[in-house]
């Protein structure tokens, strides 16, 4: 089968612009890309190889990767990988190797000294607990609370950095004398994946209920390194995932049920909500109906009190 024709595109330029270029990230942290195999003629070639010559006839390349990304066939993405090398707080690292699809070699401080460098917090950045959502946050702490606890973190890690000084100092280990470090310490890691566990990353990670600190960094890897080197690939994400909803079995019986008066009220969703949810006093997945509802306009919140159950 012959090469597909490439598509036109600047990428070798874009590539080189874009290598060991750092973008920042929080107080002292940052993204670089080091390098990229692939681009989107490496997804069109790929998925070609199986659709065969009839495609090319009947979809060009910018709608053969729409309809890819479309329909869930995601072995095409894994056509290209991208390696980034990324400095990152330990905190927000351990969310970030849950995703086991990556490979990964980290700094080690057995080998090396620690990085002297911890992530620090503003005084108007602290945020409180959110109170629908117990792994989250909500709004930000009053000003004199953020003061007191931006000046308490400066207290606990020029301690914690003073004492693994000392051991050093005192011959001890390196693997023992880091056990004290916290967690606000950066580590930096190669890390290198292919573009379908990577938009499975981003999507997740630069969703609005993802941590404030891990959603910065997918945002910077999205637009300032996918976008740019994937850029096909890239506008099907943002329309069939990244901005996206999706309506469970559920959700559509709720619509059924509402077509006949929409634009319907809170008062008339908790009448067609789905009778496993009747008599719940907390239900995520009726909140996050209701919220689906109104963000397509089909139900509105009147003024005043939240909404019943």
């Amino acid at each position: 089968m012959p090469d597909p024709q490439p598509i036109p595109s600047d990428r070798a330029g874009r590539l080189d612009g874009l290598r060991w270029r750092k973008f920042p990230v929080l107080d002292d942290g940052f993204v670089t890309l080091v390098d990229c195999m692939g681009d989107d003629a490496a997804i069109v070639q790929a998925a070609r190889v199986s659709y065969g010559e009839g495609t090319r006839r009947v979809s060009d390349d910018r709608q053969l990767i729409r309809y890819l990304l479309r329909h869930a066939h995601t072995t095409p993405f894994e056509m290209a990988e991208v390696k980034l090398l990324v400095r990152v707080p330990m905190d927000c690292w351990r969310q970030w190797v849950r995703h086991r699809t990556a490979n990964i070699n980290e700094y080690s401080t057995r080998y090396s000294l620690a990085i002297d460098s911890m992530q620090t917090t503003a005084d108007d950045q602290w945020r409180l607990q959110a109170t629908g959502n117990r792994q989250g946050s909500g709004a930000a702490a009053a000003p004199a609370v953020g003061e007191r606890l931006s000046l308490a973190e400066e207290e606990v890690q020029a301690v914690a950095r003073r004492v693994y000084q000392e051991r050093l100092d005192a011959g001890i280990a390196r693997e023992q004398a880091r056990k004290d470090l916290p967690l606000s310490t950066y580590t930096e890691a190669y890390w290198k994946i292919d573009l379908h566990n990577l938009l499975h990353f981003l999507a997740l990670r630069m969703d609005p209920h993802a941590q404030l600190e891990i959603r910065r960094y997918a945002e910077t890897i999205g637009h300032e390194i996918v976008a740019p080197l994937f850029p096909l690939c890239w506008e099907a994400f943002c329309d069939y995932r990244l901005e996206s909803m999706r309506l469970s079995r559920l959700d559509q019986e709720v619509i059924r049920r509402l077509a006949g008066r929409l634009p319907a009220t809170t008062a008339d969703f908790r009448a067609a909500q789905d009778p496993a949810w009747v008599g719940l006093e907390r239900c995520r997945e009726r909140d996050e109906c209701l919220g689906k509802l109104i963000a397509l306009g089909l139900v509105v919140v009147p003024a005043g009190p939240p909404a019943p159950e």
